[in-house]
């Protein structure tokens, strides 16, 4: 049965810009930690509702409606969606949720709001898909064969050779992802990806080429089919054979931007997306850019942070715009850089000391926030047993002239923190 969406409450129904603001529904705002900028960020401009699965506590001060509603259930979404389409006006409907991109563009198409096709989003969620489209378009990605099972992810490596990365191909965030460099190291490759892949869409994994480079991620705007990169985003990754992100550096004057946003544009297209903002990852091997995988969201880690900080350009609020058929405004307006270092515990454990330097902190301006995750107590989780939702204790963000600047000011904060486990027995 569907749930009954919520009612508004006086208590929700504080926060309104100006008579005649356009009205997005936000479904689903992601966790604060990590997302509450950018509801932060479309409220300056929007008035937001909000479909989410859990009553809004930290969302308040930045919606003036909002239901509640089990967001994995495409009839109950579309009745809520309704509801709260019958109290206002929508304009839009826009989602960061790398889960909801397919349900967000489903519920848009029902309430008659610009969205891009559902297909485009399945695409754009299933790895496998997205690989044949590139292989179709042009677009230089990695060989990459579909596996339901050991036997045929041994028969795949058997074309696609070693190194070799085994992955899920519906999810995201590293999760499931090891590289294997021999055939002894398939079956626990196998069954971790495969443990990671209990999608709804799709369970399979993915065999694919390894990818020997850096890897960074462009930034892009899509609008009316025209795709602008806007920053180039530089990774740190932990150490082999996961591929944990630990964290990113964006540089306003970054001269890559140029050389990856051709390609970024082109697998954009290849998706046919043709309005929203996009997370093109891939790696530069041998100085030329092959393609992972592109979001069709704004980038996690407060990567969305790290532009505006670097840039001036403001990605959620060009989202909103976006999903309520706007141009969005994406002319830079600083040129800096910015960087944020995941804290991660040398083993996994409980975590028993997590501190800063209090005068470090105090007195460091371009120290610009840092954020734990985990309190003392706490268990911390790295991989294979955990992921990155277990392995983190919190992190932190600098600003800097340029990315040298940058990375070496993370070193330096790095120095101030301490991030202690007790190895549990």
């Amino acid at each position: 049965m569907p749930q009954v969406p919520s009612s508004p409450s006086n208590e929700s129904c504080i926060k309104r810009n100006s008579p005649g603001s356009p009205l997005v529904l936000v479904v689903s705002p992601g966790d604060e930690t990590y997302r509450s900028y950018c509801l932060e960020q479309v409220a300056a401009a929007y008035d937001v509702v909000l479909l989410t699965g859990t009553e809004p506590s930290w969302e308040r001060p930045y919606i003036v409606d909002h239901a509640v509603v089990d967001l994995y259930d495409d009839t109950a979404l579309l009745a809520a969606g309704r509801a709260l389409a019958a109290r206002h006006e929508l304009a839009g409907a826009v989602t960061w949720d790398e889960w909801h991109l397919v349900p967000a563009a489903r519920l848009a198409r029902g309430l008659g709001l610009p969205a891009n096709p559902v297909e485009v989003m399945r695409a754009c969620r299933n790895k496998a898909t997205a690989r044949s489209l590139f292989a179709r378009h042009g677009v230089p990605s990695a060989a990459s064969m579909k596996a339901q099972t050991l036997l045929e992810a041994g028969l795949a490596t058997m074309t696609i050779g070693y190194p070799a990365v085994i992955k899920p191909t519906a999810f995201a965030g590293s999760i499931g992802v090891i590289r294997i460099d021999q055939p002894e190291e398939l079956p626990a490759a196998f069954a971790f990806a495969s443990g990671a892949s209990q999608s709804r869409e799709d369970t399979a994994v993915l065999v694919e080429e390894y990818l020997d480079g850096p890897e960074v991620s462009v930034e892009c705007v899509t609008h009316r089919g025209v795709t602008t990169a806007v920053a180039v985003t530089r990774k740190s990754l932990g150490p082999a054979p996961y591929f944990d992100e630990t964290g990113h550096t964006v540089d306003a004057r970054d001269p890559l931007l140029a050389q990856v946003a051709p390609v970024a544009a082109a697998a954009v297209k290849a998706l046919g997306i043709t309005d929203g903002v996009q997370h093109v990852e891939m790696r530069m091997v041998d100085g030329q850019p092959r393609l992972i995988e592109v979001n069709a969201r704004l980038g996690g880690d407060m990567i969305g942070h790290l532009v505006r900080l670097a840039t001036g350009i403001d990605l959620p609020r060009a989202a909103a715009a976006l999903a309520c058929g706007h141009n969005p405004d994406i002319t830079p307006s600083r040129q800096q850089a910015a960087g944020i270092r995941m804290l991660y515990p040398a083993a996994s454990g409980t975590l028993t000391e997590r501190q800063i330097n209090q005068p470090f902190a105090a007195h460091t301006p371009w120290l610009r926030q840092v954020q734990w995750i985990r309190k003392v107590g706490d268990p911390l989780l790295l991989p294979p047993e955990g992921d990155l939702f277990t392995a983190r204790a919190g992190f932190y963000i600098v600003t800097g002239r340029d990315t040298t600047e940058v990375n070496d000011r993370l070193d330096t904060a790095a120095d101030e923190i301490t991030v202690t486990t007790q190895v549990d027995r």
